[in-house]
């Protein structure tokens, strides 16, 4: 009896050790996930160990929110990821908002994507100041699900002082089935096999550093959110400051690309490689009053959402001191 208990007490132990999971004394809301290789390291705050499970294979972690999460209950889990694997994921599931901080991050899977929310809510996605993070995800697989590199269900508020790199590799680099909104930090997109940036409902920057380039279709791609009708500011770009440099070389889309309206406030947009000017007319000559065909027939005053329905062919824009030849291709 005694040889039977210490052999279920090993074999418990084993199950424990290769959970990989630490609980923690303090009560911070934090959830820190370590990548190392082939494995990874989760460590749980003891205030919120109740209300997330976790399931690991390797360095690839899902994490659950539990449906109790709330204000009344725990208040927002904050997940810190760092490390570096070959071969790993991160995957986040619940029903509650959340924020992802990226500590020098390297994640890179082979067969789906690097980060991966499965949450509705609005996810806050942090690159800490003076780090460096890089995302990529693999080709051998083909699925409908596996939207970009970092794709989220819900909507995307990047934030920080930190510089995150994205390589899409089978699709989107970024995608979010809500909308887009970057309040700081540096990203950029080295490659995407289809758009750099795709996401529904709206994209807003306010503020920071968004360079894309090796992309395949679009730079940013904007659609209307079909599934609900009273969405706000559904299909538009909108661009209050910050940068944007889209390189379209080896594209064969848009440089920015929506179902909804363009607006800019501030900021600034660079387009190179390019063969029709259409986003520098967009953002970069708002004084612009008609359209006229390449025959001089005028289709009336000039807006961004009717210059972007225009089929192929070369317009020509006028304003009150100035017109432009713009070839739509």
């Amino acid at each position: 009896m005694k040889r039977l208990l210490s052999v279920i007490l090993g074999v418990l132990s084993a199950v424990v050790a290769s959970a990989s999971v630490n609980y923690r004394t303090d009560t911070t809301n934090l959830v820190s996930v370590t990548y190392s290789s082939a494995s990874v390291v989760v460590s749980i705050a003891s205030n919120i160990k109740d209300y997330v499970s976790v399931v690991e294979d390797g360095a690839h972690v899902t994490i659950t929110q539990d449906s109790l999460v709330s204000e009344s209950t725990c208040g927002e889990i904050i997940y810190q990821l760092l490390g570096n694997t070959s071969d790993g994921s991160f995957v986040l599931a619940g029903s509650y908002k959340s924020t992802v901080e990226l500590f020098g991050l390297t994640l890179s899977n082979p067969s789906g994507p690097a980060i991966d929310i499965q949450n509705g809510k609005r996810i806050e996605i942090s690159a800490k100041k003076e780090t460096v993070s890089t995302l990529r995800d693999g080709t051998s697989t083909d699925t409908a699900a596996w939207k970009g590199c970092l794709q989220c269900k819900g909507h995307i508020e990047f934030k920080g002082k930190g510089t995150l790199n994205v390589y899409g590799n089978y699709a989107h680099a970024i995608w979010a089935k809500e909308y887009i909104e970057m309040k700081n930090c540096t990203i950029n997109v080295l490659s995407a096999k289809k758009d750099a940036v795709n996401c529904n409902q709206y994209f807003q920057m306010d503020s920071g550093v968004l360079n894309l380039s090796g992309f395949a279709d679009d730079g940013i791609q904007v659609s209307k959110k079909t599934d609900d009708t009273s969405a706000e500011n559904t299909g538009n770009f909108i661009l209050n400051g910050g940068a944007i440099s889209i390189n379209m070389q080896g594209s064969a889309g848009g440089s920015v690309k929506t179902e909804g309206s363009v607006t800019k406030n501030s900021g600034s947009l660079t387009v190179t490689n390019q063969t029709t000017a259409l986003s520098d007319v967009l953002f970069s000559d708002p004084d612009y009053t008609h359209i006229y065909t390449s025959t001089g027939s005028c289709l009336g005053k000039y807006s961004a959402e009717k210059l972007l329905s225009l089929p192929k062919g070369m317009y020509i824009l006028t304003g009150t001191n100035n017109s432009k030849k713009i070839y739509i291709q």
